[in-house]
């Protein structure tokens, strides 16, 4: 029992990498189980999560706001490998049944289940899992760790960290990983490299607990931090099943690509017209096996 609560910990703590914007004061974080799941055309050794940040306002429904970080994450349970596709929160695609939209519009559309299908459509993965979390939920799991430390692409400036962010190793709290994972606009190519930082905060998040969770009570704080914080569907067998891919992980295999796209305008709209065949190669790169073997960019 011990050693399932300690996987469990491990798992909620490692998920908690996508965030909403900072003005969110109350949010929860939910983990439910997509309802095709069985009809996913990928081994089941591999475990596909899709994690969203929300931008759900004080008193507004978590999972029926717009989704402003997204992740999708393979974890392949056999060899200890992984991706991560991060995909640009105005992402202008098809989504079943609404026409032509921002991507992150799905979750006001249908939720995590409308989400699923939309990123499934556009990768060709669909996700086993959906992962919501918003602000208050990330920081109790940070803090639970007791903070992180990130290699930067980039140096750069925000006022919550007089000293900055710099290039390199930085140690983080809570509340400064909130900020390193959520903000744009002093990072060369934007929402395109914050989503790289959030990526980069997986890692962090996974490295902290490998390296931590012997430790006395570490694992203890974890499952509390996790269940105070995690509404879930999901029976424990199953999670049971994905905290044994999380601990399976290794960092150093855990690598990520984000979707690159066209910045323009849809009517009035700021978008990002997102690259279809470098989408789809990134899928079918990393169906089977979870890992993209082609890299970023490969050829087409």
């Amino acid at each position: 029992m011990t050693r399932r609560l300690a996987l469990l910990a491990a798992l909620l703590t490692l998920l908690a990498l996508v965030v909403p914007q900072s003005t969110v004061r109350r949010t929860d974080v939910a983990l439910v189980e997509v309802r095709t799941a069985q009809a996913v055309d990928h081994p089941r050794s591999v475990v596909w999560l899709l994690c969203l940040g929300s931008d759900a306002r004080p008193g507004e429904a978590l999972l029926r706001q717009r989704a402003d970080a997204i992740q999708l994450v393979g974890l392949n349970l056999e060899t200890g490998a992984g991706t991560m596709i991060g995909i640009p929160r105005d992402s202008f695609v098809e989504i079943p049944g609404h026409g032509r939209n921002k991507i992150n519009a799905s979750m006001t559309f249908g939720g995590p289940q409308m989400m699923a299908a939309s990123v499934g459509r556009l990768v060709g993965i669909r996700p086993d899992y959906v992962f919501t979390t918003g602000f208050d939920g990330f920081r109790a799991m940070v803090r639970a760790i007791g903070g992180v430390t990130v290699n930067s692409r980039f140096a750069f400036s925000d006022p919550i960290r007089p000293q900055g962010y710099k290039k390199g190793p930085n140690k983080l709290t809570a509340y400064q990983a909130l900020i390193f994972g959520r903000v744009r606009h002093p990072l060369p190519r934007g929402d395109f490299d914050r989503s790289a930082n959030q990526q980069e905060l997986l890692r962090s998040i996974l490295r902290r607990v490998r390296g931590r969770e012997s430790g006395p009570g570490f694992m203890e704080r974890g499952v509390l931090a996790a269940v105070e914080n995690l509404n879930t569907d999901l029976a424990p067998a199953q999670l049971f099943r994905l905290a044994q891919a999380v601990t399976q992980l290794d960092p150093a295999r855990l690598h990520g690509c984000v979707l690159d796209g066209r910045p323009g305008f849809a009517g009035a709209a700021s978008v990002v017209f997102p690259n279809l065949r470098q989408a789809r190669r990134l899928g079918d790169d990393a169906r089977r096996d979870g890992t993209l073997d082609r890299g970023c960019r490969g050829k087409g």
